[in-house]
């Protein structure tokens, strides 16, 4: 059987959404559903979280979640890059552990609708194709041929050319989106360049109500209501990664 840890990012300065981290959803602080889901699933040997922030430590270990080191200050800046993140917490497993895990999981506190199989199934695909990597996908709601983009002149114009001269859902290739649940690595690759780390992963499709991205108020609204019940586990926003 495969060794998988699963690394929960969460910093404290989160500026779209203060203390965003630790905010009650639907009874619970945020980051609490992602350290539930993480010890759900039968694929991860080990949840552990990177963190600056006294008051997310705090919490995460009362929701039964490691916090065995302090994320370094220069690791927890607006513009630090999740996969330096993600480095450091693999080279501290590997260096406090003498090897490294067959793969590193990053599971970012903002996506409180993936589930313990959305997990499991990144693990069996990345197993069953022995793959270096797989990240989390979400079919996308506007496809970017659909998509304009508006000029100097305030005119639309395409975002991308078309092939099709009316193009319907049908007449077009799906497209998907990184919905920021779910990135999955050997850590040997995580020495490639930011840029290069995920190049050539596999894409694992997850579905549009389990794709929800926290980074607003009315994101949390959304995900309030999905949890309670009112909605069907919410809508796909999508983002880029963040920490």
């Amino acid at each position: 059987m495969i060794e998988v840890v699963g690394v929960i990012t969460a910093r404290g300065g989160s500026k779209g959404t203060p203390r965003k981290n630790v905010r009650k959803l639907a009874g619970k602080p945020l980051i609490a559903w992602t350290i539930e889901a993480a010890h759900r699933s039968e694929s991860l040997s080990r949840v552990i979280v990177s963190t600056d922030d006294d008051e997310i430590t705090q919490v995460c270990r009362a929701w039964g979640a490691e916090v065995p080191f302090r994320r370094p200050a220069e690791l927890a800046r607006d513009d630090s890059s999740s996969i330096a993140v993600l480095r450091h917490a693999a080279e501290w497993i590997e260096r406090t552990d003498g090897r490294a895990p067959d793969y590193v999981m990053l599971l970012q506190p903002t996506s409180p609708l993936r589930r313990a199989e959305d997990i499991e199934g990144a693990v069996e695909l990345a197993q069953a194709r022995d793959a270096q990597a797989v990240v989390s996908v979400t079919e996308t709601r506007h496809h970017p041929y659909l998509c304009r983009r508006i000029d100097e002149a305030g005119r639309l114009v395409e975002f991308m050319p078309c092939p099709v001269e009316y193009p319907r859902r049908q007449d077009i290739p799906m497209a998907y989106a990184l919905n920021g649940a779910i990135y999955l690595i050997r850590p040997a690759r995580l020495a490639a360049p930011d840029s290069r780390v995920f190049e050539g992963a596999l894409g694992f499709v997850m579905p549009p109500e389990r794709s929800l991205d926290v980074d607003t108020p009315w994101d949390l609204a959304v995900a309030e209501t999905a949890l309670r019940g009112s909605l069907p586990h919410g809508v796909a926003r999508l983002a880029p990664i963040t920490t």
